[in-house]
This record gives structure tokens, C-alpha cells and sequence, in this order.
């Protein structure tokens, strides 16, 4: 059995074993721990990790019906005999922690409250389970940054095997976000995250009757994460030629209040300052001075959509899909900025794509600069989400009918536009 089949196996026996009703006492609890058990609870935590001290964050991982993973988690570690079992051991945790995620989000895992697409229990989850992980002093050398990607990556999507190789199945990938602004608002979730969890794996027919097979990942709204390449690990594996790469690139978040926006153009800056990312991070550009993300290979200043906007835009219920050409450029001989209706001009500098200067825009950016590296022939773009509304006025209260309603509709007019993202 190859190494991925191993790591498959092990995350399917993970995730049955989690899904169970009764779960069977360790061993380990029962005996005094072994050194490499050792925790350190004074281990420092990151702007991300110190927001679990809000108790609405461990209430929504139990009532997602996630709570298992972070009960059984260090004891997982803790079986860990050396560095290379530790590595595999957050492989098959990542990667059962995500499949639950998508099983949760298509209605094939009970437990919880909470409405299956929440995307809120998964992330909770994770962050979670990395406290954990930056807790665990074992009595051996490792990686703990090296640890925390690979679990990152695979309790994010970056692990799956990938397309099938089907015959005349059109191969869709997808992103979304974590959810983010979280300082102001702790309940706050992701409908880019949500919609994509939904999707993950699923077979789908076009509007032209072609079929089609949809893979998904979540990014995390850290500019760290994207200097380190999560977006190029993501897409690169699925755009290089074979008959399991994409066909198709879409990445999503959430944009505009009320509306759908399909992105014309994405941009190469970082302008967002003084907005800071889930950890506390500043990107160190602003409107007036942009900067260029760090990592990035050679590219234009600007990347258009290809992907079909006429019939993307066709869609307009129960929101309105709307094809967004607006830029923000430092005009070819100039050195402020200027906002363009229309798109960018010939030599200019990028400022902001129609999704900002955030990480939206650069998701959209560095996705697509690689598929025109790879595959230039593939159609890729941006979708932007209606603002995901409707949480209970009360805070102590996690969801409502509002707020699932409209969760609802975002992620079933995303899987429309999809639908109708066909040339």
C-alpha cells in the first residue's frame, strides 16, 4: 500500500472511530503519561489561539459535533514514537478533522445542533486542536512550525487525493475563507467557507448538461500562510498536467452587502492597511504606497477573469450576480492612486483588483498567475459572496432563523452560478 493510501486509510478509521456514539475509553487514560505526553500550558498563543478564551468558540465546535477531535487529540499525540510518526499522525488527524468538516456540511455526520453548512464548528475545531499541538512537548526533536502546516494543510483540503479521472466529467476546484473580523464579532462565520464545504466532492450537472466533479479547499485569512505559499501547495498539485488536473479554478469569498459579485480583475498589491488578518497581522500596504506580496513569481500587475461572465452573471436569485470591472491603479508615469470604472490602463501599477486589496484579491492574484503559468488554456476567476447577515441581536445565542436562511440561499446561488460557469 502506497504512503497516501495509508494516510487515507488511517484518516477513514479516524473519522469512523469519531463518529461513534460511545467512544472507547484510551489507554492512556488509564496509566500515569509518558514523558512524551508532556504538556506545557503556558505555551504561548497567537492573536487566533488567545480568542478560544471566548466560550462561544469551544460551544460551537460541541454543537457542530466536533467536540471528539479535541478531547482525543493530545492522547494521539502523545502515541507518537519519534518526529516521522508525529508527522503522520497530524497528516491523518488533518485530514479526518476535514472530511468530518465536509460530511458535516452534506448532511452525512450527525451530532450537533447546529445546521450542517455551518462552516463555524470546523474552524473553531482547528484552531483548537493547534493550541494542542503548540502545548505538546514530546521527548523528541520536532518541527512545531513544520507540524502545525502539515496539520493546517490537511484539515484544510490540501491533502485529498484530488480529481478522479472520469472521463467527460468536467473537473471544478474551488476556495473559500475562514471566517474573519472575528475581534468585533466572535460568532461570525464564512459563506465562501460554507459553500465550498458543501460542495467538496460533489457531483454536479452543468447548465449544458456536461457533468461535472467539484474539489474544495479553505484558505485561512493569514497573510503568513500566503507568504508561505498555502495558495501555490493548493492549486500548483491540481493545475500540473495529468488527467486529474482541473479544468477549472474558482476561488470565493465574501464580498458586498446583498449582491454577488464576479471579479474582473485581480491585482498584485497588497493595499489593505490598516484592516489586520485573523492573526493581528498588517500586510504593510496601504492605498497610497501598495506593496507586492512577498513569494510571488513574475506576473502582470493585473489578471483578468476568464471565466464565462455572461452566463456567471445570468443568475440574479435570490441575490444579484453582478460582473465587477472596477480597479484601483497607480496610473503609468503617476504616483497617486486612481479609482477606474473600467479596468486598468496600459503600464499602470496595481493598487486593488475589484475585490480590494485584501486577501480576496490576492487568492484571485496568485491562483490564477499559476494557472497561466500551468495551464493558460483553463478559465479561473473570482466570485464574491453577498455579506453572510442575521445573527441574533442576543450574544450568548449562536445561531438563528435569519442567519441559516441566509446561509442557505448564498451557498445554493453559489452552486447555481457554477452551474451556469460553462462557455
Amino acid at each position: 500500500m502506497t504512503t497516501a493510501r495509508r494516510r487515507v486509510a488511517l484518516a477513514a478509521t479516524l473519522i469512523g472511530a469519531l463518529a461513534a456514539t460511545v467512544l472507547p475509553a484510551t489507554a492512556a487514560s488509564a496509566q500515569p503519561a509518558r514523558p512524551s505526553c508532556r504538556t506545557v500550558d503556558s505555551a504561548p498563543l497567537d492573536r487566533e489561539q488567545a480568542r478560544t478564551a471566548d466560550p462561544r468558540t469551544a460551544a460551537l465546535t460541541e454543537r457542530g459535533g466536533l467536540g471528539d477531535f479535541v478531547r482525543r487529540f493530545p492522547a494521539a499525540l502523545c502515541a507518537a514514537r519519534g518526529a516521522a510518526g508525529a508527522g503522520r499522525i497530524v497528516d491523518a488527524w488533518g485530514e479526518a478533522l476535514w472530511r468530518a468538516g465536509v460530511d458535516r456540511a452534506q448532511g452525512r455526520r450527525p451530532g450537533g445542533d447546529l445546521p450542517a453548512a455551518d462552516d463555524r464548528p470546523l474552524y473553531w475545531t482547528r484552531v483548537a486542536m493547534t493550541i494542542q499541538l503548540a502545548r505538546w512537548q514530546p521527548d523528541f526533536a520536532v518541527d512545531a512550525a513544520a507540524l502545525r502546516q502539515r496539520f493546517e494543510d490537511a484539515s484544510r483540503g490540501l491533502a485529498d487525493s484530488g480529481f478522479s479521472a472520469r472521463p467527460g466529467v468536467r473537473r471544478i476546484l474551488v476556495s473559500g475563507f475562514d471566517p474573519f473580523g472575528l475581534d468585533a464579532e466572535p460568532r461570525r462565520a464564512n459563506p465562501s467557507g460554507s459553500a465550498v464545504l458543501q460542495l467538496d466532492g460533489r457531483r454536479i450537472t452543468l447548465a449544458d448538461g456536461t457533468p461535472a466533479e467539484i474539489q474544495a479547499v479553505v484558505f485561512p485569512v493569514r497573510y503568513g500562510d500566503f507568504d508561505r505559499g498555502i495558495v501555490e501547495r493548493a492549486f500548483g498539485p491540481r493545475l500540473a498536467p495529468g488527467h486529474r488536473s482541473a479544468d477549472q479554478i474558482t476561488t470565493i469569498s465574501q464580498g458586498y452587502p446583498g449582491l454577488f459579485t464576479l471579479e474582473a480583475w485581480a491585482g498584485r498589491a497588497r493595499s489593505a492597511d490598516p484592516y489586520p488578518d485573523n492573526a493581528g497581522v498588517l500586510s504593510g500596504g496601504t492605498r497610497e504606497h501598495p506593496v507586492t506580496a512577498p513569494g510571488l513569481g513574475p506576473g502582470a500587475e493585473f489578471i483578468a477573469t476568464s471565466l464565462p461572465a455572461g452566463p456567471m452573471t445570468a443568475v440574479q436569485q435570490p441575490f444579484p450576480v453582478k460582473l465587477n470591472t472596477t480597479v484601483t491603479e497607480i496610473p503609468a508615469g503617476a504616483t497617486a492612486p486612481v479609482d477606474r470604472a473600467d479596468g486598468p490602463t496600459p503600464g499602470s501599477r496595481a493598487v486593488a483588483g475589484g475585490g480590494g486589496g485584501y486577501l480576496s484579491n490576492e487568492v484571485a492574484y496568485r491562483s490564477n498567475r499559476l494557472r497561466l503559468e500551468l495551464a493558460p488554456q483553463l478559465p479561473g476567476g473570482h466570485l464574491h459572496t453577498p455579506v453572510l447577515t442575521g445573527l441574533p441581536e442576543r450574544t450568548d445565542e449562536l445561531t438563528g432563523p435569519v442567519f441559516e436562511q441566509n446561509e442557505a440561499a448564498i451557498g445554493g446561488e453559489v452552486l447555481e452560478i457554477l452551474r451556469h460557469s460553462v462557455r
